[in-house]
């Protein structure tokens, strides 16, 4: 190595050694590695050497350059590796054998009730599913014969995405799906499809006390031979009552959505007003907690299961509002509002 390059090499090894933080190593670089850098800047000297001279000296440069950069990437994580060390050292002692502080949070009403449901229809023999909150506008409307164009579209003030996804409107979406991955066992084996799948939808809706544009749903279906609306009507009360501890009051309405044939609305004795009517139930004494009918035949046709054959029932259970019933919830925006001083009041210990 010549006198010239040899000498900065011990310049920047001398420079690196006293360099203490980040920023100075950064500027270190930048003064000796940048585009006009000490020695990018040794390059431009080779104008005047002979050709092989330029051979000589370039190789040493080049060498140089690299010895550098790789001086300063093992500085680097020297350094962070010191932060690392240095974080740790000056972290309280704790001791992991104390009891914990359980006073520190809670979980939240929606997540309690929507365990509780899980285990309700899981001791009845259902599967626990869950699904992706983005979806395609063919699981979101198509395969559940919501073609485009079609009205009912208009009823689901969709989020759509730059891509051509939407955010899902509700949790019907996983139907599609989940009668593909259980229809061979139904088929071949006999068995029933059995299924339970919680979710978060989404729909631009101006909100009040019982709307919010962010939402909670727990959809269900079952597939079998000879499925009647009298399993539902027995599966929804078997639910409800196991929620409330008690027999609830409903009542089953016509309603009409494409995915099911007939339709209904299954609604409920509002538990806040007792029926007398409130800004929850719209004053109307009832609070519409759970779209529901037999699957339609074009809906069970796309799952690939034939409709000849097989019945099924689906609901789409308001999650969030039979919170509001269970734990006397007013507006429904109190359970996105991130308030823990709102929140904790309605939560069990569990």
């Amino acid at each position: 190595m010549s006198e010239k390059t040899a000498q900065m090499k011990q310049e920047f090894l001398s420079k690196l050694e006293n360099v203490a933080d980040m920023a100075s190593l950064d500027a270190l670089r930048v003064e000796y590695l940048g585009k006009n850098g000490l020695i990018t800047g040794l390059l431009k000297e080779m104008k005047n050497l002979s050709v092989e001279e330029k051979k000589t000296f370039g190789q040493e440069v080049n060498i140089l350059k690299n010895e550098a950069t790789d001086a300063i990437t093992t500085k680097i994580e020297e350094m962070k590796k010191a932060e690392i060390e240095k974080e740790i050292n000056s972290m309280p002692d704790i001791d992991i054998t104390a009891p914990a502080n359980l006073d520190r949070g809670s979980y939240h009403p929606i997540t309690l009730v929507q365990r509780e449901c899980e285990e309700i229809f899981r001791s009845m023999g259902f599967h626990i599913e869950d699904y992706s909150e983005i979806v395609t506008d063919y699981e979101c409307f198509e395969a559940l014969n919501i073609p485009k164009h079609h009205p009912a579209r208009d009823m689901q003030d969709t989020y759509y995405l730059e891509n051509g996804q939407l955010l899902k409107s509700h949790t019907s979406a996983a139907q599609n799906a989940i009668y593909k991955k259980y229809k061979d066992a139904l088929i071949n084996d006999g068995v029933p499809i059995k299924a339970i799948f919680p979710g978060r939808c989404f729909r631009n809706e101006a909100t009040d006390a019982n709307h919010e544009n962010t939402f909670f749903q727990m959809e269900g279906v079952m597939v079998d031979k000879n499925i009647s609306i009298s399993n539902l009507i027995f599966f929804m009360k078997t639910m409800l009552s196991e929620v409330f501890k008690k027999d609830v009051k409903v009542r089953l309405r016509p309603g009409f959505f494409p995915f099911v044939e007939p339709g209904f609305e299954l609604d409920i004795n509002c538990l806040i007003c007792g029926g007398e009517g409130c800004p929850s139930c719209k004053h109307s004494g009832w609070l519409e907690l759970c779209p529901c009918g037999m699957i339609h035949p074009e809906v069970l046709r796309a799952g690939g299961i034939d409709p000849e054959e097989y019945t099924g029932f689906a609901f789409g259970l308001g999650l969030t509002r039979l919170v509001m019933m269970r734990y006397g919830v007013k507006d429904i925006r109190d359970l996105n509002s991130g308030s823990l001083k709102t929140l904790s009041q309605f939560t069990d210990d569990k």
